[in-house]
């Protein structure tokens, strides 16, 4: 088996990617502090087609070489927008026409293996500081929160590898 090179993989150009259609999927970064995890979150939206990402609070913006690193570029292709207030993000999306939900362990939250979409909707989730999650301000605003089942001996997730898992079963809900 050969593995395929760049060329083989004909992907499409950043202004191409700016037009084609989108999933409808907003992720909002609710005070991430590393900027490695924003720019992986930039590089898996931009793979899985995401409408927009909303940086919030403290979460840093483009352009930055620290992003870039991990992002490879996905920052110019994806849209994003800056708010710093993360409750006034969500309750923007929401008077939007949004669901939106909050990735965080919380009670009566939703395991992510039962999640079913709607390809008719639009939804929105937000993804919490590497340290403290999403603010209970932002849970309290959220219209649900999605639960990813965990069996070791630790009970969180690296914010991008979240994303990337969020993303990926929004993706085959959405998309296919």
């Amino acid at each position: 088996m050969k593995k395929r090179s760049v060329l083989d993989l004909k992907r499409i150009t950043r202004q191409e990617f700016k037009q084609i259609e989108k999933i409808p999927l907003v992720i909002v970064l609710d005070h991430i502090r590393s900027l490695n995890n924003v720019g992986s979150v930039f590089r898996t939206s931009d793979a899985f087609l995401i409408e927009a990402i909303f940086l919030c609070g403290i979460t840093a913006t483009p352009p930055h070489p620290e992003i870039h690193k991990t992002a490879l570029g996905a920052e110019d292709s994806v849209e994003w927008h800056y708010e710093e207030d993360t409750c006034k993000a969500v309750t923007d999306l929401k008077n939007s026409g949004y669901t939106v939900f909050a990735i965080e362990q919380v009670e009566n939250s939703v395991s992510l293996p039962d999640l079913k979409l709607d390809k008719s909707k639009k939804y929105a989730v937000v993804l919490g500081n590497e340290v403290k999650g999403v603010q209970q301000s932002v849970v309290d605003l959220c219209d649900q929160s999605i639960e990813i089942p965990q069996f070791g001996t630790k009970h969180s997730l690296n914010v991008s590898v979240t994303a990337g898992l969020i993303i990926w079963d929004f993706f085959k809900q959405l998309y296919y």
